[in-house]
């Protein structure tokens, strides 16, 4: 019926089918202070059934080991190794290009200080310190000054480097601008564009696996412009949890690049078989007796009362067959968005399933 890649399916839990998870922080473990709803224990449950746990994220105003300590007051063991940023990617990245002891402009936070300072390359903050290079990553302290310092360095020809783009940062109090929004004034101001290290370019998924090690990865994540495409760049695997940025609605117009393995509403997805999907004989999609098509130019949504297999494993972060719904729903989605090139209307099918 299509060549529409559908959502992913795994007979075991997704903890025995990779050995490391990528984990995304913001909007996936934790949201501010905080810890997301059944991230520690589902961690931890991972942890030892010996899946190895590395948290990779675009936020790189932290140095790992702040990050780990965080980690480990919530109550996710973590030590700075475990931790990989876009800071690290960035700086691999200008100790690639400048000689061992060059002096970088530095906007942003201590994370990008020591990420500099473990390639041999040095922070200033200034352009009067004759900096070789920018560097600009997220920091909620950053203000006006030092914009204006990038701005005026990145005028002048140095090269720049922004450890992400990202435009929001998920937040205990909600969504709140992100890096990308730093590095577009200073873009605004320039006419320049940086070069970006982190999620979804290539630079963080080689900083990732050199070191991490990993065999059999699957990236976990919130975003679908970061994570999820990061993933598809990379050629490996992702889950997608509703706990951050991406919401279903965003996820049935995505792009291939943009469109997740696997979907769960948290963490507990990783503990958990995935569901195949199936083409129906009588139209659309069926997941575990929850199906999906489109009609009349619409997405609809329906249950086969007789197929439902209700509290079987996979549905333990969706024990009322929601995400069976959806997992459905995507597929008639993405295959009426390639096959037109224009998405489909989804909320009312989005609303019967609750989201």
């Amino acid at each position: 019926m299509t060549d529409t890649q559908l959502p992913g399916h795994s007979e075991q839990p997704l903890v025995a089918a990779y050995d490391t998870a990528l984990l995304d922080l913001d909007g996936v473990v934790y949201a501010g202070p905080a810890a997301i709803d059944h991230a520690v224990a589902s961690l931890d449950t991972a942890r030892s059934a010996g899946m190895r746990l590395a948290y990779v994220t675009n936020n790189a105003s932290r140095p790992p080991r702040v990050v780990a300590e965080h980690l480990t007051e919530l109550g996710v063991p973590a030590e700075p190794a475990d931790v990989i940023n876009s800071a690290q990617a960035a700086a691999r990245l200008l100790a690639d290009k400048l000689p061992a002891g060059a002096k970088v402009l530095v906007v942003g936070g201590p994370g990008l200080v020591e990420a500099l300072a473990e390639r041999g390359l040095v922070a200033v903050e200034s352009l009067a310190d004759e900096p070789a290079a920018v560097v600009q990553g997220f920091d909620p302290s950053v203000g006006w000054e030092r914009l204006a310092e990038a701005a005026y360095a990145v005028a002048r020809g140095l090269p720049w480097v922004a450890s992400n783009t990202d435009m929001s940062i998920p937040t205990a109090r909600g969504v709140a601008p992100g890096n990308g929004t730093l590095v577009a004034a200073v873009q605004a101001a320039t006419g320049a564009e940086p070069e970006v290290a982190g999620k979804p370019l290539p630079p963080m998924h080689r900083e990732t696996v050199l070191r991490t090690g990993a065999k059999r990865p699957l990236v976990v994540g919130d975003r679908l412009d970061t994570d999820i495409e990061g993933a598809h760049n990379g050629g490996v695997d992702s889950l997608l949890v509703f706990t951050g940025v991406a919401t279903p609605a965003q996820l049935l117009g995505a792009p291939v690049r943009h469109r997740p393995t696997y979907l769960a509403a948290d963490l507990r997805g990783l503990l958990e078989p995935h569901p195949a999907v199936t083409v129906r004989a009588a139209g659309g999609f069926d997941c575990r007796g929850r199906w999906a098509a489109v009609q009349d130019g619409e997405l609809r949504v329906g249950v086969d009362a007789s197929v439902v297999v209700e509290g079987a494993a996979g549905q333990v972060a969706g024990a009322d067959g929601r995400y069976d719904g959806l997992r459905a729903l995507c597929a008639a989605a993405w295959a009426e968005l390639d096959r037109t090139g224009e998405p489909v209307d989804g909320r009312k099918a989005l609303a019967e399933l609750g989201f």
